[in-house]
């Protein structure tokens, strides 16, 4: 049988036609990675890129090869109830694993691209050991101290890079539901911040809150047609105001009756 090297220029053309074609199809900010390196590699991936409130949050996994994980995929193919089976597997198994987030502030003030790669960024940093290299999903890459690759759709083909999604998914949806509680009528639990018909309309009727993205123009919108929105906790502990004529005249006792999260003023009887 010849050797590899001595074989005919037309039965190597296949080969690398299709690694040409594979390298023509990268973006510019994919970098060709030596993969004989020895060592850990991460996954990372994001959550949260195209919904109008909430933080991003990005997730990086170093997996054990010795400790496999059956059902690792991407996210979205996943039902929440799986996703929440392997998200704890995940923290149990893998070698280590970090979630870190950008918050409404920052999306507002440095895009929500740039956001996403500072996210990114702060799971990678929040590792415990340090990778010799870094899997990325999608075609952009954020700025580390350590050899990277843009993988696009990775979340579906490579294992570690499946599990950065499902953290960070999890993550954020659960994040999401402790918006919900602070606002119920937008129903964050429901739609985790995406522009839904049902999203749009609670914009539309109660304007916008603290956790919406005031550079997205749904909520630019809202903005200008209503001051921002009040946290349900927070009205249930404003006082009814008495009129300042009145004060000299009543004395005023707050009672508190069995109609949740309100507060009834009376006038005490008079001496």
């Amino acid at each position: 049988m010849p050797s590899k090297k001595s074989l005919p220029v037309e039965a190597t053309a296949p080969v690398r036609a299709r690694a040409e074609r594979s390298v023509l199809l990268r973006t510019p900010e994919q970098v060709r990675l030596a993969w004989d390196i020895p060592g850990l590699v991460a996954g990372v991936d994001e959550a949260g890129r195209g919904p109008l409130a909430g933080p991003v949050v990005a997730a990086a996994v170093i997996l054990d090869d010795l400790n496999p994980i059956d059902g690792l995929a991407d996210s979205k193919v996943l039902t929440a109830a799986r996703r929440e089976k392997l998200y704890d597997e995940i923290r149990a198994k893998a070698l280590c694993c970090s979630v870190a987030s950008a918050s409404v502030e920052e999306i507002d003030q440095l895009n929500i691209l740039q956001a996403t790669m500072l996210a990114m960024r702060r799971a990678v940093e929040g590792l415990r050991l340090k990778p010799v290299k870094v899997l990325v999903d999608g075609n952009r890459l954020p700025p580390l101290d350590v050899l990277a690759e843009a993988i696009v759709k990775g979340d579906a083909l490579v294992k570690a890079i499946s599990a950065a999604s499902i953290l960070a998914k999890v993550h954020r949806d659960r994040l999401c539901h402790g918006l919900h509680r602070e606002y119920p009528h937008y129903g964050f639990a429901q739609h985790k911040g995406y522009g839904t018909a049902e999203h749009l309309a609670a914009l539309q009727a109660h304007g916008a809150c603290a956790h919406h993205r005031r550079s997205f123009a749904p909520v630019a919108q809202a903005f200008a047609i209503r001051p921002m929105a009040t946290p349900m906790a927070a009205l249930s502990d404003l006082p009814l105001r008495v009129p300042d004529e009145l004060e000299p005249v009543l004395q005023v006792q707050v009672l508190q009756v069995q109609t949740p999260a309100r507060r009834v003023r009376r006038p005490a009887a008079r001496a």
